[in-house]
């Protein structure tokens, strides 16, 4: 393959974005790895390597001018920025406005400056749960799983994924054909995932006691960051290499995280940092409920003078005890994909991050404890 290969990746400074920029930067057929990205970070940058250059553009994808620009001499895209929200902060029209007409502007920039690859990052909530809360055991890509979905974002991820697919085969401006291929993650896990790091603050702040939402009969897919990363590097390469294969396809990631239960995964990282964590007991769904109304009724007597931070919807807990696993093993099929990180390697790679993230919040608690 040609060394002078140049890749972008939109979302480069986000949670999966990034980590994706760190693995194209090891392969020695991309000479550069563009970043376009509307918080864009120089950070990205330490991932350059002697053969390898990084460049960081900061946009929006609504703006079609500014990505025509970015997306200039590039030969295939990975598209991953996007605004995940499941708890309801960002209206719907403006998480519609850059999940899926940013999409758009991005599908038809391929087609203006005949880049004739792209790998969109989907998710799991573009299939479900639906709003019937029906669960999916042990499904694959082929799984036949119908109803509106549930989550706001689920739903602009699917309308996204349809305009992907719905790219392929599309004609570009030199007369070839874009191909286009799909990755959907499940709960993602790893260094940077911000919700762990807030989940560990308010574990502590109730005695080290985790409990969890989760209840014991529902499974849910993990997967370390770091895997999701390495299945889109794979599906890249290999969407240039056989897309008589890979395009129009949809490919679930997964890796070998063994707990199909998130709390029981919080739990092993949890602990790895702290082991006075203890385990607790399932909330009861209807305790659940009770609270979720009482918020709502409070943000409505008190607005617009004060505004609580969203505790939990119905949507997102109706998501959250659906079961929605699934067992596949496409991706391998394809384009030969295994996990590039043990569990023990991504549990050793969290759970450093995890330390180091919450070090000034452990040392104040082990002061404190002191005085």
């Amino acid at each position: 393959m040609d060394k002078t290969l140049v890749y972008l990746v939109t979302g480069g400074c986000g949670f999966i974005g990034e980590h994706i920029v760190e693995l194209l930067c090891k392969q020695d057929y991309i000479s550069e790895v563009r970043v376009f990205d509307s918080m864009a970070s120089e950070e990205v940058k330490k991932f350059a390597t002697a053969s390898t250059c990084v460049t960081v553009m900061k946009g929006d994808i609504r703006d079609y001018a500014l990505l025509l620009f970015a997306m200039r001499g590039v030969h295939l895209v990975i598209h991953t920025a996007g605004i995940v929200d499941i708890m309801d902060l960002v209206p719907f029209r403006d998480m519609e406005a850059v999940n899926v007409a940013g999409t758009e502007n991005v599908l038809k920039a391929c087609c203006a400056l005949s880049i004739p690859f792209l790998v969109y990052t989907s998710s799991i909530a573009a299939v479900g749960p639906n709003t019937r809360r029906e669960p999916m055991l042990r499904g694959t890509e082929d799984t036949k799983y119908t109803g509106e979905v549930e989550l706001p974002y689920g739903k602009t991820k699917a309308m996204a994924e349809k305009l992907v697919l719905e790219a392929n085969g599309k004609e570009l401006s030199n007369g070839g054909k874009l191909a286009t291929c799909i990755i959907r993650p499940n709960t993602v896990y790893g260094e940077k995932y911000q919700r762990l790091k807030d989940l560990y603050t308010t574990v502590k702040a109730k005695g080290g006691l985790l409990n969890y939402i989760v209840r014991e009969d529902t499974e849910r897919n993990l997967i370390y960051v770091g895997n999701v990363a390495w299945m889109h590097v794979l599906a890249a390469r290999n969407l240039q290499l056989n897309p008589d294969v890979l395009a129009g396809q949809v490919y679930y990631s997964y890796d070998d995280t063994p707990a199909r239960k998130s709390y029981l995964v919080q739990y092993q990282l949890l602990t790895g940092i702290d082991p006075s964590i203890r385990l607790g007991s399932c909330i009861p769904y209807w305790k659940l409920r009770l609270l979720i109304y009482f918020y709502r009724i409070i943000n409505i007597l008190l607005y617009p003078f004060w505004k609580p931070r969203p505790f939990l919807n119905l949507p997102v807990l109706n998501t959250i005890i659906t079961t929605f696993f699934y067992e596949t093993d496409k991706a391998f099929r394809h384009f030969g994909y295994t996990p590039l990180y043990s569990w023990e390697e991504s549990k050793r790679r969290t759970i450093a991050w995890l330390k180091s993230a919450t070090m000034n919040l452990r040392a104040h608690q082990h002061h404190g404890k002191e005085m």
